[in-house]
């Protein structure tokens, strides 16, 4: 009787260690990425991204990307309205007014002793708070004000304006002006808006001292938390079929009138969810700045809005919010570096883009992304 050879016993009773139907290379990953929705993805790496921020920068770069994620959320909301809608929004800045205005006006009663009337107010005479202001002592009123104010408003507008069929450049002036209007009151009602000066000393908010240090940074995570909230819920909107249908208006809104369907709603609509995010950003902004003038408000700030969501890419909502940051990153840079000619070079950054990136940088990397397969099928 023969014995067994131990290697082939242990051959043919061991299982092989690798088994061929697994694979852990990179096409193994790049198949399990492929199931993962593209949304999700980015959210991810965006949440990643800002929550280590705080570890990499200190408390005033912070306090600048804070200042730059609220301009990200206005540039997602004009993204929708016109990278989707059609619709060239230069008056955004009325919208982030409001809510900036109502969430300031909350903080400066909050700053004020019992009782006492706001500095501006003494120096101009008044000797009660005026009925306006009254609602603004509860942060309740002033949260649903911020949402609401600036919803209304637009609804109001676009309801009105797009059931005339008003549109392209005519709705783009007409914007405009009305930022231009809403400036010249505010500077005009130095009553009750602080006039040109605004509403500054904005050190409270919901009974938290702002000036410090764990508080910037808590105000930095709601900023990037609302931010990516607004990003996913519009984002997830412009996936449905209310995102095919205003897609359909912007392209041919008399064939998608003929079809049964009210462009007027529609593209109402998409104008007051873009005004209602720029609300919200505004209410951010005040406490992360502790200001509020109406030069920050007006036609200027407007343009410079959707500048960045052109920038980014005005198609993408992720596109245009990288854009902000992107756009308030360089005008920070060119300002500290060249202090005399930073205009000039932004402009210069401007031309760049539309002359190479005609779609924003959003664009760019899609074209840059679609190439890639094809220069690795050539080699």
């Amino acid at each position: 009787m023969t014995a067994a050879n131990p290697t082939e016993t242990a051959a043919g009773s061991v299982p092989e260690a690798t088994d061929r139907n697994v694979s852990t290379g990179p096409a193994a990953r790049a198949r399990l990425l492929s199931g993962v929705p593209p949304t999700l993805l980015i959210g991810v790496a965006a949440a990643v991204v800002l929550a280590v921020m705080p570890l990499l920068l200190d408390e005033f770069r912070l306090g600048l990307l804070t200042r730059y994620l609220c301009y990200a959320i206005v540039a997602v909301g004009i993204a929708v309205a016109w990278g989707r809608g059609g619709m060239l929004t230069l008056g955004h800045g009325v919208f982030f007014g409001l809510g900036a205005y109502a969430m300031a006006a909350h903080m400066t009663l909050a700053a004020a002793p019992d009782g006492a009337l706001p500095e501006f107010m003494v120096w101009n005479g008044i000797g009660s708070l005026p009925l306006l202001w009254q609602p603004f002592r509860s942060l309740a009123f002033t949260l649903a004000a911020v949402v609401v104010l600036p919803g209304a408003v637009a609804a109001l507008l676009g309801w009105a304006v797009f059931r005339r069929r008003v549109r392209g450049a005519y709705f783009a002036i007409l914007n405009q002006a009305l930022a231009a209007a809403f400036a010249i009151l505010l500077i005009g009602q130095q009553h009750l808006t602080g006039g040109s000066s605004g509403l500054t000393n904005l050190p409270v908010l919901a009974g938290v001292d702002l000036s410090t240090g764990a508080a910037r940074t808590g105000l930095y995570f709601a900023v990037a938390g609302f931010l990516l909230a607004v990003w996913a819920a519009y984002t997830r909107l412009m996936d449905s079929r209310y995102g095919s249908l205003l897609v359909a208006v912007r392209d041919s809104e008399e064939r998608v009138r003929f079809l049964g369907y009210d462009p007027t709603w529609v593209k109402a609509s998409a104008y007051t969810l873009s005004a209602v995010a720029a609300g919200v950003a505004g209410a951010l902004f005040v406490p992360a700045t502790g200001i509020i003038t109406p030069a920050l408000v007006g036609v200027i700030p407007s343009i410079q809005l959707v500048l960045m969501a052109a920038l980014g890419g005005r198609h993408s909502l992720t596109g245009a919010a990288i854009g902000a940051v992107a756009l308030g990153t360089a005008e920070t840079a060119f300002s500290e570096s060249f202090a005399g000619g930073w205009l000039y070079l932004q402009g210069a950054l401007f031309v760049a883009v539309i002359a190479l990136a005609p779609r924003g940088l959003a664009g760019f990397a899609e074209s840059l992304a679609s190439r890639l397969p094809s220069v690795r099928r050539s080699r």
